[in-house]
């Protein structure tokens, strides 16, 4: 134990004294360093004697390097880089990248060996940096390359380090100390001028050198005898001094003035003193420091300045092509199978349907005939054994009764509660049978509340079941309109007494001495009209051309516009808005507007899922929908597209069914209908009729404008209101009266004539009633108005003594109306113009109370149906896109072969012409979203549909095209013109740039017709293009030019191009910035500017949409 102790101490003795001789040594060596230090002045220099040795030349080369570090370092953060913050964002990566010589130093130590340790004394200070930047800066448009006077070289004294290439001393030790940190004065340097050390340049006017930046290439100059110039910077030896010959670099500035210094292309420069042509492989740009490795499927011979990446732009396009096929193949793929899948559970349905009543009908023909044999076979009996017979048989089936007993219980229990007591399953007799049965054996008792209806439609869940509880539901509504057609006169009484609660609200229309006179012309469209329309009934309106049909119904429906209304309109008795229930209120415009682009089907559907109530079970929905199918025979054609002008789809009589359908589907309480059978055969005009006729049972108050009716038609309607010229009524009452009437005024209907058609004649003039008291067709509103004792307008009561009133209409029309001069005309047009305006305005802001009880959709739920719309449309309209795909694409290349990058111009041609091309294709495209149906919307946004929804969804469905359109662009674009900046800074600025003008066209579709529009989507993009690029002379260009969206596109670009430029290019990044005035700072700024006019523009668009679409 002992001597483990001994030797442990040992070693730690000796382990101490090992640690003291080091730290001797190391004193020893610090001590001599100090020395050799304190005994070298290099601020001084060193003498060249102690070059020869290696340490020392390095650690001189250490101390060069930190001052010309500082000094650049100062320049990069001081008072210059304050100045050109605008084109500096990072001032250490940019000093890394501009003057970190730490990897090689070797042009230093071979200018420290050449000037014999003086290298110091010829280094620029911080004063004659700041003059030359300053200099050349202010001088950026002139081709001169020297500097104003200084105090080295001027008028007076111009030495040889004055000219290009050469630089001087500053004479230490004999002159001061010079501060190189100094930037207030020039010092005195003009000693020992000599040619400039290789990797440094001197500025002819300033006596002093300065290191090139990293990715120059500074050698010697040569003299070129040919030329008499010093190759390659072309400079010339001053003239009258034989002994000055060619030095080095002379000028760092931009590459138009300094293009010999930059490192030449197919070339890298690892040091500014060493040029190497770049190898096969790989490439090498303009003031290169290493070569680029080329990507895979390029090619780069050796010296290339480039690499082809066109191979790349190929694929890319490709790719994107087949994602789009494969996307919108996949798409339709889908929506075709479950398309499919709907309809086969829908004929599923159908055929289970009818197989069950064609069971049913054959279980009630096998009953009729035993109760038919039951009663023959009773003939041969007595009747006190017939009674025992009928006895029996009621006694073995109480709940049967005869064919017209069981008809009558079965229409004062319809057949419409019967489903609902077995909604679970719609298969099989016995279910149907049962139903039936337990009606009959409940009397008058209800079946349940609606509550439990609605519970037990709730669960039907399949295709299948909801297509069987429609179907059955729509076979049992036609049994019992056969049932009504065959009711005994004890089943019409019980009919007469249901008081069973209507499933829609009932609205009766009222109007008294409603006129109606157009503000501009103050002309009367409609004048005392006097009447009332019921719920539950259908009323025609007749009338000769001009007499106010149209007029009536916009006046009743409230669509009105441009001209005063006075008299009164009565909802159930009450003064009301009309627009406070047009949840429940249908207007069927004249024209077809429907979407050509969908099914029938389809267009139903919207219609049904934005305007039913919220609360109704997507069953319920279903046999709404099938109902209107079925009723208007849309049935054969409910798969077909409606079709456009350009595109054949299905008939004019089904696409004007189609038009009727949209409001039929909604389950409307008042309905407007304006001439929905004009163009359509008697047959098919007889299937609308009684289609309407079947609405009207529900209590639906039906008003239609028709235009000669077929007397067959013409008795399928209720009411009649005959319009004579002048917008006064002739008769209005019911269509049964009306030929008892004009008889009562000796009009009689002559033989094989059309009662209306003979009846417009008359109002129209074009036929002479043969009337004894001589009455004329102007008298017959006059007769109306006695016969109903309404009030009589004053300029007409002196027509009831006899008087001629020939042109009684015509004075009113023009009464009040002066002869105004042509400024006071152009006054008043622009006046009534204003004032309809004002009126569609009002219309559109003035929300009204909802009194019509019925919870529509919410706006995301209608923007969810807009949504599925949209994306068939555009499915649909696949081959559109591809086209619009195409042409970008074409764009795209051939922009990218004639101009391509220039480093020069950071490619601001290229992109100049690339914001003129996608910003005019994309508008142009961007003008059919809103453009082609303005119609539609009108429509819709009368109903009541959200344009909130419609608008958004829209938009939404456009950002797909946002998305794509930039990539199918820059694919080629990019590859073929090969900017230094990255793809998805490119994608970024054009995508915002896309989603600006796609906002702009938006607005323009909307506020302007389609012609003036498309030409403002090819004038604006150019003009304002032309604008951004003009020279910024004068602060007016220059300040339109920054209101102007092509400005903040192009700057985003050059911004996004200029960063990836460095070293040798930093003047050109700032010379270039300076001109055009753009900073790399505002990127992010001119991003948000895009995206800012972008949305302001929808915004806009909305608001238009919203006061300039109604007419």
């Amino acid at each position: 134990m002992r001597r483990n102790l001994t030797a442990t101490a040992v070693i730690f003795g000796f382990l101490a004294v090992q640690l003291i001789v080091v730290v001797a040594i190391l004193s020893v060596q610090c001590e001599a360093q100090d020395r050799f230090e304190s005994d070298y002045d290099y601020s001084d220099g060193v003498n060249s004697s102690q070059l020869n040795d290696p340490t020392v030349l390095n650690r001189f080369t250490e101390f060069v390097y930190r001052r010309l570090a500082g000094i650049t370092s100062d320049l990069i953060r001081g008072e210059i880089a304050q100045k050109a913050a605008f084109c500096v964002t990072n001032p250490e990566e940019d000093w890394n990248k501009s003057f970190n010589y730490s990897d090689n130093l070797n042009f230093l130590s071979n200018c420290i060996l050449e000037t014999q340790g003086e290298l110091p004394q010829r280094l620029c200070t911080a004063s004659e940096l700041k003059f030359y930047f300053t200099n050349f800066i202010a001088n950026r448009g002139s081709p001169a390359a020297f500097l104003s006077p200084n105090r080295n070289c001027n008028l007076t004294e111009w030495i040889s380090g004055c000219e290009p290439g050469w630089a001087c001393s500053t004479g230490l030790p004999t002159q001061p100390v010079v501060d190189f940190r100094d930037a207030a004065e020039i010092p005195l340097r003009n000693s020992d001028c000599r040619p400039c050390c290789e990797g440094f340049f001197c500025p002819q006017g300033l006596t002093c050198m300065i290191p090139c930046p990293l990715g120059s290439y500074c050698p010697r100059a040569t003299f070129n005898v040919s030329t008499g110039s010093c190759d390659p910077y072309l400079y010339q030896l001053p003239a009258g001094k034989p002994n000055h010959t060619c030095g080095g670099a002379n000028i760092w500035a931009d590459v138009s003035r300094s293009k010999p210094m930059f490192c030449s292309a197919g070339s890298y420069c690892p040091t500014n003193t060493e040029e190497i042509p770049c190898a096969s492989g790989h490439f090498c740009q303009m003031g290169s420091t290493s070569e680029n490795r080329c990507y895979k499927l390029t090619s780069c011979n050796a010296k290339s300045s480039r690499q082809n990446l066109s191979q790349y732009g190929i694929m890319l396009i490709v790719s994107i092509g087949i994602a789009l096929f494969a996307f919108y193949n996949c798409c339709g793929k889908a929506i075709t199978i479950r398309e499919r899948r709907y309809a086969r559970s829908r004929e599923s349905a159908v055929r289970s349907v009818k197989a069950n009543a064609q069971a049913q009908a054959r279980w009630l023909a096998a009953k009729d005939a035993i109760r038919r044999r039951a009663l023959a076979l009773s003939r041969s009996f007595s009747r006190k054994h017939v009674a025992m017979q009928i006895e029996q048989v009621r006694t073995l089936n109480p709940t049967r009764g005869t064919l017209s007993e069981r008809k009558e219980l079965e229409f004062a229990y319809p057949p419409i509660q019967e489903i609902e007591e077995y909604t679970d399953s719609f298969e099989g007799d016995d279910l149907r049978i049962e139903s039936e049965e337990n009606d009959l054996e409940g009397g008058h008792q209800e079946t349940g509340s609606n509550d439990k209806k609605k519970s037990k439609v709730r669960h039907i869940r399949t295709n299948t079941q909801i297509f069987k509880y429609a179907y059955s539901q729509l076979e049992r509504e036609k049994a019992q309109q056969q049932h009504i057609r065959d009711l005994t006169f004890s089943g019409k009484i019980k009919m007469a007494m249901d008081t069973e609660a209507p499933r829609r609200p009932t609205m009766k229309i009222s109007f008294r001495d409603l006129t109606v006179t157009l503000k501009h012309k103050k002309k009367h469209l409609l004048r005392c009209v006097t009447g009332e329309i019921h719920p539950g009934r259908i009323t025609a309106l007749m009338g000769p051309s001009g007499a106010g049909k149209t007029t009536l119904l916009s006046a009743l429906a409230g669509k009105t516009v441009g001209c005063s209304i006075t008299g009164l309109i009565l909802i159930n008795g009450k003064v009301q808005s009309i627009s406070s229930y047009k949840k429940i209120v249908g207007f069927v415009p004249q024209d077809d507007i429907v979407h050509g682009n969908l099914t029938v089907e389809e267009n139903i559907w919207f219609s049904a899922n934005c305007r039913l109530s919220a609360d109704l079970p997507k069953a319920d929905k279903v046999l709404v929908v099938e109902r209107v199918i079925e009723s208007l025979g849309l049935q054969p054609v409910r798969d077909s597209l409606v079709g456009t002008i350009e595109k054949r789809g299905i008939s004019g009589g089904q696409r004007k069914r189609v038009n009727v359908g949209l409001e039929l589907v909604m389950e409307p309480s008042l309905l407007f209908l304006d001439e929905p059978t004009s163009g359509l055969d008697s047959s098919s005009s007889q299937l609308l009729l009684r289609a309407l006729k079947r609405e009207a049972l529900e209590g639906v108050n039906i008003c239609m404008v028709v235009h000669q009716p077929s007397y067959s038609l013409f008795r399928m309607f209720d009411d009649l209101i005959l319009l004579a010229k002048g917008g006064l009524i002739a008769y209005h009452g019911p269509v049964k009266d009306v030929e008892d009437y004009f008889a009562n005024l000796d009009i009689n209907v002559p033989e094989r004539v059309n009662p209306p058609d003979y009846f417009i004649d008359v109002l129209e003039g074009m036929a002479k009633p043969t009337t004894q008291s001589g009455l004329t067709y102007e008298e017959l509103p006059m007769r109306w108005m006695l016969h109903k004792g309404y009030r009589i307008p004053p300029e007409m009561q002196q027509n009831v003594s006899g008087a001629p009133a020939a042109n009684a209409s015509e004075n009113q029309d023009n009464y009040g109306v002066e002869q105004l001069s042509f400024c006071g005309e152009f006054w008043q047009s622009i006046k009534y113009k204003l004032e309809a305006q004002c009126d569609m305005i009002r219309y559109t802001v003035w929300k009204s109370k909802d009194l019509s009880k019925r919870r529509t959709p919410c706006v995301v739920t209608q923007y969810i149906h807009f949504l599925g719309r949209m994306a068939k449309q555009r499915m649909r309209e696949a081959r559109i896109q591809s086209i619009d795909y195409l042409i970008l694409m074409l764009a795209g290349v051939c922009l990218g072969l004639i101009s391509k990058s220039s480093d020069e111009s950071f490619g601001a041609p290229g992109y100049t012409y690339t914001i003129i091309a996608t910003s005019l294709l994309c508008k142009i495209a961007a003008l059919r979203t809103f453009a082609l149906d303005k119609l539609q919307y009108r429509r819709e946004r009368a109903s009541g549909i959200s344009s909130l929804a419609h608008f958004v969804a829209k938009d939404t469905i456009d950002h797909f095209n946002t998305l794509i359109k930039p990539l199918v662009y820059l694919s080629m674009f990019f590859f073929f013109s090969n900017p230094r900046s990255s793809f998805p800074d490119n994608y970024i600025v054009l995508l915002c740039l896309v989603y600006c003008v796609t906002g702009m066209a938006y607005a323009l579709a909307i506020f302007l017709e389609p012609g003036p529009s498309q030409l403002c989507s090819v004038l604006l993009p150019v003009v304002l293009t032309l604008v951004s690029t003009q020279p910024k002379d004068s602060a007016f260009i220059k300040f339109v030019a920054r209101l102007c969206y092509p400005s903040w596109a192009l700057e985003a670009f050059i911004i996004s191009n200029a960063k990836k430029y460095y070293g040798v290019w930093l003047i050109q990044r700032c010379g270039a910035l300076l001109r055009t005035g753009y900073n790399l700072h505002k990127w992010k700024l001119c991003i948000s500017l895009l995206m800012g006019v972008g949305a302001g523009c929808r915004a806009l668009a909305f608001i238009g949409m919203l006061i300039l679409q109604r007419k």
